[in-house]
């Protein structure tokens, strides 16, 4: 019988269509250097400068006196090659968990010029790829994880690997932030578990990922005052002026008080006044 595969694998044509798919995936662009930027974007197994890292001052977040006191503490700590724990910001939304993560990173770059970055992901899959990547870096990385949620325990389990170390230690400089609407981490609904799982077991696996955060802040739903604080000092700070009944309102019609829908008044409030921000 002749042999048909070895000609053709040794073609011409078999060359030309593998130098083809070979531009149709490029190798992925290599990462930017770990020591010039302040903040990063895990993205396709790369590091990439993140763009315009302004976050908001730590004196507009307003009611977060002592979650800012906390993770600042921690921070300062990762920053000058102290041990430091993993953080877990949890509770409502648009409280100011995402934005307190950078500007408490921005405050200790700024008090640790060059000792501090932020490495913003969104997949925990390229996360051991991360580590490796940070291993040897004369820096230390704040690994921020926004608005997590787990749909699967193996999810949740996967995680829990990781920041109890797996196979390999997790570099020393390098910590979790971690922000969710709720606590525990629980799936979003119990009762689509397969029936064969005791829906108590899964609480208690999501409670075991919780407790694998040294720290853990909560933040709660703003009452009026705390509310009417927030937008005050977001007045201030851009010179615009304000009727708090009018913020109110605002808020209402919304159906939540919280620094989020604060700075979206403030949004609105400067564009029908004809300012910019």
């Amino acid at each position: 019988m002749t042999d048909l595969a070895s000609p053709f694998l040794a073609s011409p044509v078999l060359e030309r269509i593998a130098a083809a798919l070979e531009r149709l995936a490029p190798p992925p662009a290599p990462s930017a250097d770990p020591l010039a930027h302040p903040a990063y974007i895990w993205r396709g197994r790369a590091l990439q400068a993140a763009r315009g890292f302004a976050p908001v001052p730590l004196d507009l977040l307003q009611g977060l006196h002592q979650q800012r006191e906390a993770l600042l503490a921690n921070l300062l700590r990762l920053a000058d090659g102290h041990a430091a724990q993993d953080v877990l910001l949890w509770g409502a939304r648009g409280t100011g968990k995402s934005a307190l993560v950078k500007a408490g990173v921005a405050a200790v770059q700024a008090d640790r010029p060059g000792r501090l970055a932020l490495v913003s992901v969104d997949t925990l899959d390229s996360l051991p790829d991360l580590f490796a990547m940070l291993e040897g870096v004369d820096r230390a990385f704040a690994v921020f994880i926004d608005d997590l949620g787990f749909d699967e325990a193996g999810e949740a389990r996967k995680l829990r690997s990781l920041l109890d170390g797996g196979a390999e230690a997790r570099p020393a400089h390098v910590r979790l932030l971690v922000t969710a609407n709720r606590r525990h981490l629980l799936p979003r609904d119990l009762s689509e578990q397969d029936s064969a799982i005791n829906p108590r077991d899964v609480v208690d696996d999501q409670l075991a990922l919780a407790d694998r955060f040294g720290l853990s802040l909560g933040f709660h739903a703003l009452d009026q005052d705390g509310y009417l604080a927030i937008v005050r000092a977001y007045a201030a700070r851009h010179d615009l002026p304000f009727d708090g009944h009018e913020a109110v309102n605002w808020a209402t019609r919304r159906g939540s008080r919280s620094g989020r829908v604060a700075w979206q008044y403030i949004v609105d409030l400067a564009g029908r006044l004809g300012r910019n921000l």
